[in-house]
């Protein structure tokens, strides 16, 4: 193969490669799209489940649906409120999701 011949078919080489990364660049994105919505509805199908089996849910909670649980708020599930001094990271008397994600966390290890 000479020279002259050598650059056409890198470049084919080049054009091919690159319409065959197209469609499995698309199906990444689908493919996380897929496992994000997944997630949110396991994420829906556990806080029904905890509420129809007597627990409760974090939106169950937060009576005034602010995101965040105050103290008071707490009152309504013994264990929280309990716990909700040390879980409340920030000391602003309101507990954040993360918040207590970060401290169950930790009470696991």
């Amino acid at each position: 193969m000479t020279l002259l011949n050598r650059a056409p078919l890198f470049a084919l080489v080049a054009v091919v490669g690159s319409a065959l990364a197209l469609p499995a660049m698309a199906q990444d994105a689908q493919d996380q799209a897929a496992a994000q919505a997944q997630q949110e509805q396991a994420a829906l199908t556990q806080d029904a489940a905890a509420a129809s089996n007597g627990g409760q849910t974090w939106a169950s909670v937060d009576a005034d649906a602010d995101g965040s649980i105050s103290k008071a708020e707490s009152q309504a599930n013994a264990g929280l409120a309990q716990v909700f001094d040390d879980a409340d990271a920030d000391k602003d008397g309101k507990l954040t999701q993360e918040e207590y994600r970060s401290y169950a966390a930790k009470q696991q290890k």
